[in-house]
């Protein structure tokens, strides 16, 4: 989309029916428990020799880079609101990151809003603060009732607003990077749609909400990601032995059976210690009786 041209105003509407505000942290009861940096290398080595380049690569290149300015131009047009899900896998908690870049040139991005599905519905929701945003989690009744794990449920989290303070607003050349908690996901291979609503302070509405239906990119793309399938047994013992360590009565047992086997293992030392003290004496004293024994002979005669 380019930077400078809004496109017409429409309004957004939300899947869900009536919405009512509510705190921004909402969980319904569902089973299941809620879950949650790059790495550099470098290597050193000898210099490689130097080789001498061919006239055809450097013409390749050449024309590499002559497209790339080429292309360049068109890259503002193509950007627009996306949704980068931490993990897809089908029962799990993941967290959703909706990028949002600004696309006026003369207006601010003032409201974000996402419309959460409702025929697979997310039962816990829970918002990342960012500075300078308010959040509210808005919960609805669902067109019709779901079954999640053996419960019915007729109402759900259905919409996310956020809201910028004065002076907050995404401004040209700029983007705001808003994350949410959710979770269980629905079963593999089903595909999350979340609709979009972009306000700019000109009283502008994007709404994000078309979907492809024959693999090419539509003007208003809506934020989408595909379920996986589900961890197996020993991906998900990792994990929970991974939330283990960070629950801190299971890190108070392992430092306190770590504190037993440092114990243990400076007894032993000091036992071992003793001993080799007694041993020495013991050879010290007999050595001196040794001695003793030598000398009487000489004295009686």
């Amino acid at each position: 989309m380019n930077p400078d041209r809004i496109p017409p105003t429409t309004v957004g509407t939300s899947t869900a029916g009536t919405a009512a505000a509510g705190p921004a942290s909402v969980g319904l009861a569902a089973p299941g428990t809620a879950p949650s940096g790059p790495t550099a290398a470098s290597a050193t080595g000898t210099r490689p020799a130097r080789r001498r380049r061919r006239p055809a690569a450097v013409a390749a290149g050449a024309l590499v880079a002559a497209a790339a300015l080429v292309l360049l131009p068109a890259l503002p047009a193509s950007a627009h609101v996306h949704v980068v899900p931490e993990d897809t896998a089908a029962g799990g908690w993941t967290t959703l990151t909706f990028r949002v870049p600004n696309e006026s040139a003369t207006a601010g991005t003032t409201e974000v809003a996402v419309d959460l599905p409702t025929d697979t519905p997310l039962t816990s929701v829970s918002t990342r603060p960012v500075p300078g945003w308010t959040a509210t989690v808005e919960t609805g009744t669902l067109p019709e009732p779901v079954e999640v794990d053996g419960a019915t449920l007729t109402q759900a989290p259905v919409r996310v607003v956020w809201t910028a303070d004065a002076g907050s607003e995404i401004t040209d050349g700029e983007y705001q990077e808003f994350a949410i908690s959710v979770g269980p996901l629905p079963a593999e291979g089903t595909t999350l749609v979340l609709p979009t609503t972009q306000t700019y302070s000109d009283g502008t509405e994007v709404v994000w909400d078309e979907v492809s239906t024959d693999g090419t990119e539509p003007d208003n793309p809506a934020p989408t990601f595909t379920i996986t399938a589900a961890e197996d047994d020993s991906e998900e013992s990792g994990t929970a032995d991974d939330q283990a360590t960070d629950d801190p009565s299971a890190e108070s047992v392992s430092i306190s059976a770590a504190g037993t086997d440092a114990a243990d293992d400076t007894t032993a030392r000091v036992l071992g210690g003793a001993g080799l003290v007694l041993g020495a004496a013991a050879l010290a004293v007999a050595l001196l009786r040794r001695r003793s024994g030598d000398a009487d002979p000489e004295q009686r005669g």
